[in-house]
């Protein structure tokens, strides 16, 4: 090649990154005419996307207006959040395919019907579903939704018309309105006209709780599974409406990352991943890849993020016969701030999703007779593997407790899983399965793989390191008896009618001349107690079982029963019979009308010291920096939203600057308590002697345990600096991830033994326990006998990774602490009793926390241990 060939070369190149680069700031396509009917992007906004942050209410109008305008677009409310703003949905595709959308859906999810005989139409489109917005503060990705929707609404030729023929583009925009409306906020109270990038501004660094989260700071990208918060109840329900093909989800990442897109890491795939969907996100994934070529952009796949947790919207696609992408930006919040890379703008950000979003809909459209097949046989494979499987039944159970085993129902029917009523009584490994209250799922239907990810206990894993957790076992976290049964144990006659999540409701009680009764096993049973309780009604907890005379004849109770006499109480009699009529109907709490105060039992009477008074809890939920945001909205959504119990939520700073008078407990959720002053422990000291008390979780117990509860302050250096310490051996640091596994709980579920005559324990019918622990704290044993409500079995692992290092240190450990100090208590959680939102099973172990606080005792001198 001659030079003035070879500089030729050289200078083309150059102009080609130039005219890449200059590709970068244009949302508009080379080559492709737009329809002037359509309003533009910054005509709506009166700035192009990336010059500033757009508020959801301009998001809102720009997509009203957009849909309004083309006949390509409908556009639907399909819920709202916490804080009332909309939840849209948009179906895009062809003016002839609309006029047919209902049959397209129907034919489309045929294909996932294993009974039918439909193939795929060589004019059946592909389903492509667009998630933008899921963490609030990654706000990059809703931007992105605006041009993304006005090319797909303004675009003319050939391509598009053939894109929209054979697609139908589903989008929900976005899925976080509340959380991003924070972040929109704090951009905007702290944007400089001229821009800063220096990562230390303030503008880069949210406040606590920052935008990620929704209004009661739950981690929506998690939601997938468990499905407790409106946004992902509204998004869930559309997706089974359509069962897409392919699903892509938008975040970002640290400012020093680059670009990122599945797929994941190879060796972190969920099991019932089939490996072809894996080839095909492998396949798909040479579209975006060649736009960022293009563009002479970095990014990287396989590496970091994974498709193990199936509840995440990039995963769980996979277990309904589809792919996903996630696809993961280097975070610019402020508009412009400086990396290892260089400078990256928010306006980049956009433009790499909103092109990655063409991109994705292109993949499915030329993929779309493979991805329409990798569905039909996903499904059709589903009922010949579950006859493979050993395991042809899952039965399970929630003795006592309808509430509870509502929303586990209820979750079921989310995700389009059918079960049925038992048809007859089971007994196996010595339970007990009751056709009033048990329930069977068989494995031989069309989602086969969601059940078995639902029941299955998993602790052998190809890789040790996980993104999110190893294990997620439902039955456990709702605190159900349940047991698969093989061939021999199933049979047909097990299977009873059809079942379906009805909100349960109990029959008006009779009215009574002595008092209300009524048990503590139902998941509601807190709700009515503060229904009473917050009427400044007088109210006792039974801390032993009795027989109870009723209106209706002798009635069994067990401990933790609560008791409204009418005797002494200050509202009239007809207000206190209205308030046991609404906890029936809508807390579905069966509630008796006691006869007499003398009961049936020999040393138990009503009168007697055998009921415990209980009151109103005015609690203080400690929130702010220092606390993991996700443990506080756990709390604040159960109290608030579930039980309707009024709690006070003060920045933790204020609270160690004093204020406890006049609150009956104080709540500490996981967090660091590392740098707490000295002070504060004795002030808590002389707080719980007074009569208050604390209820620590996580790494806060850890911090109670060691301040508030020891009986010296610890001495500040008392290490001995001056005696030199064995170095560790010598280890390859390619070696490096998965030593460190090792140390660490892979978000597991861990087993225990309950103390159910504890007040604490009331409610529960059985001693296993089950508890989801992602951290390696060990509480020391008490000296106190009675303390240890819940003691970690030997060997404590029921599902999940846990090195067996970790799991010797951890058994027959506490896993629940409670000791009075003074007129006050110390309650100290191990591990989280409210996780995710959707731990039924060990939420009341909380909520007894704040109930029952006062209702056991300290030892006496002689019950103390040797």
């Amino acid at each position: 090649m001659t030079r003035i060939a070879l500089i030729a070369v050289f200078l083309l190149t150059l102009m080609g990154n130039a005219l890449a680069q200059n590709d970068r700031n244009s949302f508009y396509l080379d080559g492709v005419a737009y329809d002037p009917d359509i309003p533009k992007v910054e005509d709506v906004l009166g700035f192009e996307p990336g010059d500033h942050t757009i508020r959801h209410h301009q998001l809102v109008d720009f997509l009203t207006r957009t849909a309004a305008a083309s006949d390509r677009i409908t556009l639907e409310t399909i819920g709202y959040t916490h804080e009332r703003r909309p939840i849209l949905f948009l179906t895009i595709t062809s003016p002839e395919n609309h006029a047919r959308i209902d049959e397209i859906r129907a034919q489309h999810l045929a294909l996932t019907d294993p009974a039918s005989d439909r193939e795929p139409a060589a004019d059946m489109p592909v389903i492509t579903w667009l998630n933008y917005g899921v963490h609030g503060a990654e706000s990059s990705g809703m931007d992105a939704a605006l041009p993304t929707v006005y090319h797909l609404a303004a675009a003319r030729g050939p391509e598009i018309e053939q894109m929209l023929r054979e697609s139908v583009i589903v989008i929900t925009a976005i899925f976080n309105p509340d959380g991003h409306s924070r972040r929109v906020a704090w951009v905007e109270q702290n944007t400089s006209e001229v821009k800063d990038p220096n990562p230390d501004a303030r503008i880069h660094n949210t406040y606590w709780p920052g935008g990620r989260t929704n209004h009661y700071w739950f981690d929506l990208n998690r939601q997938w599974l468990p499905v407790t918060q409106p946004e992902s109840q509204a998004w869930l329900r559309k997706f089974h409406e359509w069962r897409p093909n392919l699903a892509v989800d938008y975040h970002e990442m640290g400012s020093n990352a680059t670009y990122y897109f599945h797929p994941g890491v190879p060796s972190r795939t969920y099991p019932g991943v089939p490996d072809v969907a894996i080839d095909l996100i492998n396949e798909a994934a040479n579209y975006p890849s060649k736009v960022l070529d293009e563009a002479g952009l970095l990014y990287y796949t396989e590496e970091g993020f994974d498709n193990f947790y199936i509840g995440k919207g990039s995963t769980y696609p996979y277990m309904n016969g589809g792919i996903g992408f996630l696809y993961e930006a280097g975070r610019a919040a402020g508009g412009l701030i400086d990396s290892v890379n260089g400078p990256r703008t928010y306006r980049e950000n956009i433009w790499k999703h909103f092109r990655t979003s063409l991109a994705s809909i292109e993949a499915a459209r030329a993929m779309r007779p493979r991805l329409l097949d990798h569905q039909r046989k996903f499904y059709q494979d589903a009922l010949k593997l579950a006859d493979d499987e050993a395991i042809k039944a899952y039965v399970f159970q929630a003795r006592g407790d309808k509430g509870r085993m509502f929303h586990f129902l209820e979750l079921l029917s989310r995700h389009r899983i059918t079960y049925h009523r038992l048809g007859e009584s089971l007994a196996i490994d010595g339970v007990q399965y009751d056709p009033a209250e048990a329930y069977i799922v068989r494995l031989g239907q069309p989602q086969y793989r969601l059940i078995k990810a639902f029941f299955e206990i998993i602790t052998e894993f190809e890789d040790s390191t996980f993104y999110d957790i190893s294990s997620w076992t439902l039955p456990h976290a709702y605190g159900l008896e349940f047991t698969g049964l093989n061939a021999r144990r199933f049979k047909t006659g097990l299977v009873g009618e059809a079942g379906a999540p009805v909100r349960v409701s109990a029959p008006s009680p009779d009215k009574a001349a002595f008092a209300y009764i009524f048990p503590w096993s139902d998941y509601y049973a807190p709700r009515a107690l503060q229904r009473i309780v917050g009427e400044g009604l007088f109210a006792k907890v039974a801390t032993a079982p009795f027989t109870v005379l009723t209106t209706t004849g002798p009635v069994a109770m067990e401990r933790g029963a609560i008791l409204i006499p009418l005797d002494h109480q200050e509202q009239h009699r007809d207000r206190i019979d209205g308030i046991m009529q609404t906890i029936a109907a809508e807390d579905g709490i069966e509630v008796h009308a006691v006869t007499s105060g003398r009961t049936p039992d020999t040393g138990v009477d009503l009168g007697g010291p055998s009921f415990q008074p209980v009151t109103a809890p005015k609690a203080l939920l400690a929130v702010g920096e220092g606390v993991t945001a996700y443990d506080a909205g756990e709390v604040w959504h159960l109290l608030d939203h579930r039980m309707k119990v009024p709690v006070t939520l003060r920045d933790r700073r204020y609270i160690v600057r004093g204020g406890l008078d006049g609150y009956t407990h104080l709540i500490l959720p996981g967090g660091n308590y590392g740098n707490m002053p000295k002070a504060f422990s004795k002030e808590l000291k002389n707080w719980v002697r007074a009569g208050g008390t604390i209820v620590a979780i996580n790494q806060a117990a850890e911090w109670v345990n060691d301040t508030v509860l020891s009986e010296e302050d610890e001495e500040e250096g008392s290490s001995d600096k001056g005696e030199k310490e064995d170095g560790a051996d010598r280890i390859d640091y390619a070696e490096k991830n998965a030593k460190e596994a090792e140390g660490i709980i892979g978000g597991a579920i861990f087993g225990g033994d309950l103390d159910i005559t504890h007040p604490l324990g009331f409610g529960y019918n059985r001693r296993s326990i089950a508890s989801h622990r992602d951290t390696t704290l060990v509480l020391p044993r008490p000296e106190n006998p009675y303390a240890t409500v819940i003691r970690y079995n030997d060997p404590p692992l029921i599902s999940g990774f846990t090195s067996a290092a970790i799991q010797q240190k951890i058994a027959g450990s506490a896993a629940l602490i409670a000791e009075r100090m003074g007129r006050g208590s110390v309650i100290l959680f191990a591990d989280n009793p409210n996780f995710r939102g959707y731990w039924f099973g060990t939420n009341k172990l909380f909520l007894n926390s704040l109930y029952f606080s006062r209702a056991f005792n300290a030892p006496s001198d002689g019950d103390e241990a040797e």
